[in-house]
């Protein structure tokens, strides 16, 4: 008797039977990257461009971008007045203007503005809304567009004031995303 008990729990280890808890520790640990990777896409340098209108944000306090701007056809505001009139692929001290390489707003499928980080999370995976990008090609968005990386270094506004960047070093940020994507993506609810 003894010595079926034996055998049956050798079976069930070798089965896996505590994967289950190995796994929800791993869900629970991607979830918690994710929850870091939250506090930088909702700072203000990344939300401001992940509206919910049509129209972009600027500033710590996320008002209307003036001048009045909307998003356009091709999210990169209306005819004749394409984001790249003023934003320019560089900062531009002199005038405060910010630039980065290819400036635009995220399309409406991407709206972050209030959204829950378990919205967020599903927006990204989600190839139907995210511009039908695969992880690896997520993490490369978050990890090496220009555009992006504009977060963390963000310049000075017009008044010659250096502008909040957002939280979480770039070395950081850019392991805790590709660890969030080694651990499985997990979502939090």
């Amino acid at each position: 008797m003894y010595r079926k008990a034996l055998r049956l729990t050798l079976v069930a280890c070798a089965l896996g039977a505590g994967a289950p808890a190995h796994a929800a520790d791993s869900k629970a640990d991607s979830e918690k990257l994710f929850m870091q990777m939250h506090t930088v896409l909702v700072h203000p340098r990344c939300l401001n461009c992940h509206p919910k209108g049509d129209s972009p944000k600027q500033g710590m306090d996320a008002r209307l971008h003036v001048p009045p701007m909307t998003r356009g056809a091709q999210d990169q505001g209306p005819a004749g007045m394409h984001c790249d009139t003023c934003h320019q692929s560089a900062n531009f001290a002199a005038s405060g203007v910010p630039g980065a390489p290819m400036w635009h707003l995220a399309p409406l499928s991407m709206a972050w503005e209030g959204r829950t980080a378990g919205e967020i999370c599903r927006q990204m995976l989600d190839r139907k809304r995210n511009g039908d990008k695969s992880l690896e090609e997520i993490v490369h968005h978050l990890t090496e567009d220009k555009l992006v990386a504009w977060g963390w270094e963000p310049g000075v506004d017009v008044n010659g004031r250096a502008r909040e960047p957002v939280p979480i070093a770039k070395p950081e940020f850019n392991r805790i995303v590709r660890a969030w994507a080694d651990s499985g993506a997990a979502c939090p609810r």
